[in-house]
């Protein structure tokens, strides 16, 4: 144990447990984390159907199970025997092979997401993590940009066209989206010194960041509804199309693989939002001694995730779907600039404390701050000039006003219309024997 605690050069703590571990424990760690997503996913849906109904005043599932907790769990099973419907028009190496693009990226973001401290299992120490990477954050990006080729691939190769329309715009929805949070993360990079998922837990210790940093805890809140295509940004659904989206002509199996991966993003970014900004598995102040047990931080982080994933039901039940102009324009014009610019002011501010308060760099920084106003304030367009009052009609209807005034036709147009009518051949009109 002594051996253990004292790291190599280069390593922390956490990362030479990791390594020491051995291969038994690595297995049981992978089948924890994918019985955690399954469960979670399970859970998540039966506990929304809940949720929802009570927000509505009906009854929500209450009859498979005790107080109908199994009910996802039968309709997972219902929906694996379904008849597995391929089309005809669709490729069938790539429509077999979307639903799985999408959906073990999703499993992949849990590897990097510490769940609690250190803790001793069948007496090897390990930490509640599969694996510490210098770069875990940007895996977690990486496998949700991996995660948009199952669903263009999905929509093209199913061979139908609202399917494919659906794949592009939720395509675009998610890459849009996707630029707006890696942004949001550059503070919290910052601030911590490291792009690994530990040391960001470990940095909080002082203080969590949902306070230092809150306007990027609001853009990357944001951002991770409107990457996981959930209300109100739920657009590629196109529910009034009268179609499913991009998995529109998936059935059994491979629409179930696109459901369980919509579920298990959501589990992972409100994972990461944990880990980000509420100090991941740590315990508030008044209940700060429960820090040194690595599996009541777990308790805690599970608790936190949990008040994300409630967050994503509450959305849903209240807000109204977005159109799509308004969702971009909400991504492009507002999101991406209001990071850049909370970046910018990160950089000052962290500038202003290392050089001790020089007047100097507080000039940098100011000139920054005016500059970059003055560039928002070139790009906003200009006030629309007022047209013409608008005319007033006769009634609610779309009828012509009651002055309306008809231009008379001038001499050339009256010659032109006699003349086309007089070559225009009669028909002549019929006798009553010939109708007969």
């Amino acid at each position: 144990m002594n051996l253990l605690a004292q790291a190599p050069e280069g390593m922390t703590r956490t990362q030479e447990l990791l390594a020491d571990d051995p291969l038994w424990l690595v297995i049981l760690k992978v089948v924890a984390l994918f019985a955690i997503g399954v469960v979670l996913t399970l859970f998540m849906i039966n506990w929304e159907r809940k949720v929802v109904g009570r927000m509505q005043q009906r009854p929500g599932p209450n009859r498979t199970g005790p107080g109908g907790w199994l009910q996802s769990l039968a309709d997972g099973l219902k929906l694996a025997f379904k008849e597995d419907i391929m089309p005809t028009m669709a490729d069938k190496r790539v429509y077999f092979i979307a639903p799985v693009i999408s959906t073990i990226p999703a499993f992949v973001a849990f590897s990097v997401i510490p769940f609690g401290g250190e803790v001793s299992i069948f007496g090897e120490p390990t930490v509640l993590q599969l694996v510490d990477l210098p770069v875990g954050v940007l895996v977690v990006l990486a496998c949700s940009s991996i995660g948009v080729y199952g669903i263009v691939l999905g929509g093209w190769a199913s061979g139908s066209p609202y399917p494919l329309l659906a794949a592009l715009r939720s395509a675009a929805q998610v890459i849009s989206y996707e630029i707006a949070l890696g942004l949001s993360i550059v503070g919290v990079i910052l601030y911590a010194g490291s792009l690994s998922t530990a040391d960001i837990v470990a940095a909080q210790a002082s203080g969590w960041y949902l306070l230092l940093l809150a306007p990027s805890f609001v853009v990357f809140v944001i951002a991770m509804v409107g990457e996981t295509n959930r209300a109100p940004f739920d657009l590629p659904e196109a529910e009034s199309e009268l179609v499913g989206g991009f998995h529109t002509e998936y059935s059994s199996l491979k629409f179930a693989l696109f459901f369980l991966a919509e579920y298990v993003n959501m589990v992972t970014v409100s994972a990461m939002a944990t880990t980000l900004f509420l100090g991941g598995g740590q315990w508030p102040w008044p209940l700060s001694f429960l820090n040194s047990n690595g599996w009541l931080q777990m308790v805690a982080f599970l608790i936190k995730t949990l008040i994300f994933l409630f967050m994503f039901i509450w959305l849903r039940g209240t807000l109204p779907r977005m159109r799509y102009d308004q969702f971009m324009r909400l991504g492009w014009k507002v999101l991406v600039p209001g990071s850049l610019l909370w970046i910018l002011a990160i950089f000052a501010i962290r500038t202003w404390r290392s050089t001790g308060g020089d007047v100097s760099a507080l000039l940098i920084g100011l000139g920054i701050a005016l500059a970059v106003v003055l560039l928002v304030a070139f790009l906003v367009p200009d006030r629309k000039v007022e047209g013409p009052a608008p005319v007033e009609l006769a009634s609610d209807y779309p009828v012509p006003p009651l002055d309306l005034a008809v231009p008379t036709p001038s001499r050339h147009k009256l010659r032109s219309r006699l003349a086309e009518s007089a070559e225009e051949p009669r028909t002549p009109a019929l006798s009553g024997k010939e109708t007969e």
